[in-house]
Formats: C-alpha cells, sequence, structure tokens
C-alpha cells in the first residue's frame, strides 16, 4: 500500500479540507467570477490552494 495509513488519513484530511473550503467560498460574499477562480484554484492545486485562500482569500 503506497503512503501507508498516513497516506490515507491525510488524503481523507485533504479531501475535508478542500470540501470546507469550497462551501466557504461558495457562501462568501466575493464576486461570482472569483469564487469561481478560488473554487478552481483550490481543486486544480489543493495544497497550494488552500493555503493561498487561507491566506488571501475572501474574508
Amino acid at each position: 500500500m503506497p503512503g501507508g495509513p498516513f497516506g490515507s488519513i491525510f488524503g481523507l484530511l485533504l479531501l475535508v479540507a478542500v470540501i470546507y473550503a469550497i462551501v466557504r467560498i461558495a457562501q462568501s460574499g466575493a464576486e461570482p467570477v472569483w469564487k469561481a477562480v478560488w473554487i478552481a484554484g483550490v481543486i486544480v492545486v489543493p495544497i497550494v490552494g488552500l493555503i493561498l485562500w487561507a491566506l488571501f482569500g475572501p474574508k
């Protein structure tokens, strides 16, 4: 099993974080085009996208 049990746990935590971020982005008051950009970024590059969203995303 590649990654062992920690790979599975990390993958599950990453999936939960991505879903949480997408929901928060969708509920934000940002313009729809910026919502789409943030959601695409979080989906395409999840780790980097989550970090950038946490630092610079709509509050």
